[in-house]
């Protein structure tokens, strides 16, 4: 018995392709061109089939799939073929279809598609399988699949090329059924709550509803500016103006910022609107929800995220930001009350404070940011947040300087964010204001000014709550995935070959057997310029204390709040992941730096950066051309292990 392997390491890719291509050949110019068949009759799924065997045992099927093991036994060929739901075997006898069928099904590769007839049967072994009796080309593969047993071995591969990964991956598959399932669980919900479903614009002439930096695009007739939208917020308030008391919306929204394991540029958010009620409707709503898409879809309130075990059994808990921070990191906010002994009180507790403005508010907020966030892990609703960070939500009648919002936050993450939406026209035009000044002193996260929102608040907008969700991050939760591009099918990535990308994949597609001369890069250094070398004498000893090691990159993520900031998670050797912050975020994204071998100084003390602990530094090397300063991170060969000691 032989079996087919989907790789074969002593033949080169080019000559695979080239294979395959003569076989399509051989058939068209038979008469038998797979690519001119226009449908196929199927009348069974695969899993319909395994799982009722009793009510398909000896009756004629047709299936259709693609080929993903074959193997013989002289005059019968075994294989496995995949469909929409599930794997079937095949057995191919050459007694039972034409000469020309068999000689045909001999030559098919792992990978083509076909469609077969025959009588369902059990093997010796009691394998539910199809006895076949005619059999198609339906699609010719023309490149060859990962290798069966080991599957897309490049995480980045699998993102780029989704297609394949879906072949090869049933983990992959049930991710997306989940996402799917959830989103349909969602719609259902707020049907049932009497909501409506509404589509808001994309292209909107002013970037609002959030604190976001938005991409900017061109209207060619108008020949306007126009962005993608950053939230649907302002626009579903409108038509509650409109008397559309109960309205939600899903769909894409646009955020020009950072990558990581938690955000994505284009991402799916569900918001919705509901008129005569507040946010404490909305904590209810939300853990209903949530909870019983656990349920429906995984059939338990327990699950493991990020490492965690997740209890999702509502009531959650429930406490202000105030309380967190005073309970976490035992500062008491609602004792204070001014500015000046706000920050200053945020400071002795390590929070840094540069560049934010110097108020009550903002370092409450930073407190629980910097500090307390992390220890949010158990589902947990942060309410209260101060008025400064909260511009479209209603001040707390109790306390002026607070506003009645929560977030809600699972392992760490924020799943939601929720308002007593504000509807006091002249507040909100006060608001706006203070947004438009930050943006104009250079904050491209700040709003702008929506004189057609506030005039839409001036015929009326009733007492409201309203709340947004990420969709990715529910899914992430509900699947138990680590990484946001596990939940959405075409993640944003790098163009392979860009001015930054050194980060080929490992499983670099081909496409075409005939290979490129290689040129050796001329680099100019005419125009650089570099710093001086160190003259003054360094003492010896002090120098050979520092630790150089490799490092592994384990993780890469942009720091909140910060525009220069990575926050790198790396494999130093130890056994003990280990934190290091860079201010390398303009020359670098941090997807690009995943896997990377560094090269860091491992036992300088502890540094607070931005309210996080920086446990050593990263080299880089920085030179100056002309007025530009360039920077690379010092990158060495892969095959060096992490914690390998540099001399």
């Amino acid at each position: 018995m032989s079996e087919e392997r989907n790789n074969a390491p002593a033949q080169d890719l080019s000559e695979i392709l080239q294979v395959r291509r003569d076989k399509l050949k051989s058939f068209q110019e038979a008469g038998r061109d797979p690519f001119v068949q226009t449908r196929y009759e199927r009348t069974a799924w695969t899993r319909e089939i395994t799982s009722d065997y009793d009510a398909y045992a000896e009756k004629t099927v047709a299936v259709a799939g693609r080929i993903m093991s074959k193997r013989g036994m002289g005059k019968a060929i075994f294989c496995h073929i995949k469909d929409d739901r599930g794997q079937i075997q095949l057995y191919v006898r050459s007694d039972a279809v034409s000469a020309e069928e068999f000689a045909d099904f001999r030559k098919y590769d792992i990978g083509d598609i076909i469609g077969a007839s025959g009588y369902v049967f059990k093997t010796k072994t009691g394998e539910v399988s199809v006895h076949v009796q005619s059999v198609t080309l339906l699609s010719k593969s023309l490149r060859p699949l990962p290798e069966k047993f080991h599957g897309m071995t490049s995480t980045e591969l699998k993102y780029r090329q989704r297609y394949v990964d879906l072949i090869m991956s049933e983990e992959t598959r049930r991710v997306f059924e989940i996402r799917s399932r959830f989103i349909s669980y969602v719609r259902r919900y707020l049907d049932g709550q009497g909501f409506l479903e509404v589509e808001t614009p994309i292209l909107n002439t002013i970037s609002g509803g959030a604190t976001a930096r938005p991409f900017v695009t061109h209207h060619n007739t108008l020949d306007i500016d126009m962005y993608l939208r950053i939230a649907t917020e302002l626009h579903l308030k409108r038509l509650v103006v409109g008397g559309m008391e109960r309205v939600y919306e899903i769909g894409r929204c646009f955020r020009n910022e950072g990558m990581d394991t938690k955000h994505n540029p284009e991402y799916t958010s569900i918001e919705w609107y509901m008129a005569y009620a507040d946010f404490n409707d909305m904590r209810r709503m939300t853990e209903e929800m949530v909870s019983g898409a656990a349920m429906e879809l995984l059939g338990t309130y327990h699950l493991t995220w990020l490492g965690q075990e997740i209890d999702l059994t509502p009531p959650w808990r429930c406490m202000t930001m105030a309380e967190a921070v005073k309970e976490y990191l035992g500062v008491d906010f609602m004792a204070i009350s001014g500015d000046a002994e706000a920050v200053a009180a945020a400071r002795a507790a390590g929070i840094d404070m540069d560049g934010v403005e110097p108020t009550w508010g903002h370092a409450l907020y930073e407190c629980f940011d910097q500090k307390v966030e992390e220890h949010m892990i158990q589902p947990t609703f942060i309410t209260m947040h101060p008025v400064d960070v909260s511009p479209l939500a209603k001040r707390s009648p109790a306390d002026p300087r607070l506003t009645e919002r929560f977030e809600c936050f699972v392992c760490r993450s924020e799943i939601c964010n929720a308002f007593s939406e504000l509807n006091d026209p002249i507040d909100q035009r006060e608001r706006f204001l203070k947004q438009a000044e930050l943006r104009a002193a250079g904050d491209e996260e700040a709003g702008m000014m929506d004189n057609d929102f506030i005039n839409a608040l001036e015929y009326g907008l009733p007492p409201t709550g309203g709340i947004g969700f990420g969709i990715d991050r529910c899914v992430m939760l509900l699947a138990g995935c680590d990484s946001i591009r596990d939940v959405i099918l075409f993640p944003t990535m790098k163009p392979l070959g860009s001015s930054k990308d050194e980060n080929k994949a490992e499983e670099k597609p081909v496409e075409a057997p005939v290979e490129a001369p290689v040129v050796e890069e001329k680099i100019d250094f005419s125009n650089v310029v570099i710093e001086p070398l160190f003259q003054d004498q360094v003492d010896f000893e002090t120098f050979s204390k520092s630790d150089f090691r490799a490092v592994k990159v384990l993780e890469c993520e942009a720091v909140p709040k910060s525009k220069k900031l990575l926050k790198f998670t790396l494999d130093d050797g130890s056994g003990e992941k280990r934190t290091i912050l860079s201010g390398i975020h303009a020359f670098y994204e941090p997807e690009e730096l995943i896997g990377k071998t560094c090269v860091a100084i491992t036992n300088l003390p502890p540094r607070a950066m931005m309210g996080i602990e920086s446990c050593g530094m990263l080299i880089s090397a920085v030179h100056h051309e002309g007025e530009e300063e360039k920077l690379h991170l010092l990158m060495v060969d892969p095959h060096i292990p992490a914690g390998a000691k540099l001399y």
